[in-house]
């Protein structure tokens, strides 16, 4: 799927759910919804060339696999944060999108504190 053809679906979705929002608002947020579905399902489509692409790179260099498998779940956990908040936000709930943003960063914070102590122990190997 092609930059042009995801623009083309996105404005279509957005357009249609601002016209259904002044009759019945919630067939606009149902509109906006499965159009966020439908593009996150291109969005996971793209990653997939990514995640490859990580692993060969990772093939290359002497790396621990748990830091790549680290990185992709903060990757992931990124996503899903900004897109569950998105959501939230089109259905007119900026508070639970601001408190959806907060977890996901509070996750990734804690997902990479075992890289920082990692980082920490090395770094005082070398000063040692």
């Amino acid at each position: 799927m092609s930059m042009i053809q995801v623009g083309i679906i996105g404005v279509i979705a957005a357009v249609l759910a601002v016209q259904l929002k002044g009759g019945k608002a919630e067939y606009g947020i149902y509109v906006s919804a499965a159009a966020g579905i439908i593009l996150f399902s291109f969005i996971v489509d793209r990653l997939s060339i990514f995640v490859r692409t990580l692993e060969q790179i990772a093939s290359y260099i002497d790396m621990d696999a748990g830091y790549l498998g680290i990185m992709l779940k903060m990757i992931g956990i990124t996503y899903i944060a900004e897109f569950s908040s998105g959501i939230c936000r089109d259905a007119g709930y900026q508070t639970m999108a601001g408190q959806i943003e907060i977890f996901g960063k509070l996750t990734i914070l804690a997902l990479g504190m075992p890289v920082l102590t990692a980082l920490l122990e090395t770094i005082r190997e070398f000063l040692s």
